[in-house]
């Protein structure tokens, strides 16, 4: 008995003294942890200040950027009064300039259909007034006045011949260049009818 009270007394000093480097293991670990989490805390403190720093110089840079944004709504909503108002006068300007150039085009039409009057009734004053001109080559007497689409007609001896007269830059009409190509072509024919 005395060795098996020598063998647990033995088992229980091993056990105790291996309870005792398990207790300075474990201090050691808990000393280590607690550095540890001392460490991972001051660098969560210094990680929260850097963010802390960060987020205040974002927000106030935010703040910055909203005054400014503030600021640009304010210019471009004067901006856009400014640019109405001119739209405005711009569109009266054009209205008036409209009126006028409507005022001026019918102007325009009346004279220029007087103008064109005046020329038509030029043109029938020289047509009728052409063969006692020093500059119409024909006898009178020998013309027949047609005045569509050809003026005259003169019968001559030798020769019959269509005469058209203009004044100024008047220019012969398409069918009277066509009558004008046909006799060139002589393509001229005589026809006579006989009334019972």
């Amino acid at each position: 008995m005395e060795f098996l009270l020598e063998f647990l007394l033995t088992g229980t000093i091993i056990c105790v003294i291996v309870l005792v480097f398990r207790l300075k293991d474990l201090k050691l670990n808990a000393d280590s942890l607690k550095k540890e989490t001392n460490s991972l805390k001051d660098q969560l403190n210094t990680d929260k200040a850097s963010h802390d720093l960060r987020e205040s110089k974002l927000h106030q840079a935010v703040l910055g950027l909203q005054d400014v944004l503030s600021e640009e709504q304010k210019s471009i909503q004067a901006r856009e009064l400014e640019l109405k108002a001119k739209e405005a006068e711009l569109l009266k300007s054009i209205a008036e300039v409209e009126k006028n150039l409507e005022e001026e085009t019918e102007t325009r039409k009346k004279v220029v259909s007087q103008k064109k009057s005046s020329e038509v009734r030029l043109g029938n004053i020289a047509e009728t007034l052409a063969p006692f001109l020093d500059q119409f080559d024909f006898d009178p007497e020998s013309c027949i006045f047609l005045g569509k689409p050809i003026d005259y007609i003169s019968f001559e001896d030798e020769v019959i011949t269509f005469i058209e007269v203009k004044s100024g830059k008047a220019q012969l009409s398409t069918k009277q260049r066509h009558i004008r190509d046909l006799i060139k072509n002589k393509q001229i024919a005589w026809k006579e009818i006989r009334i019972k």
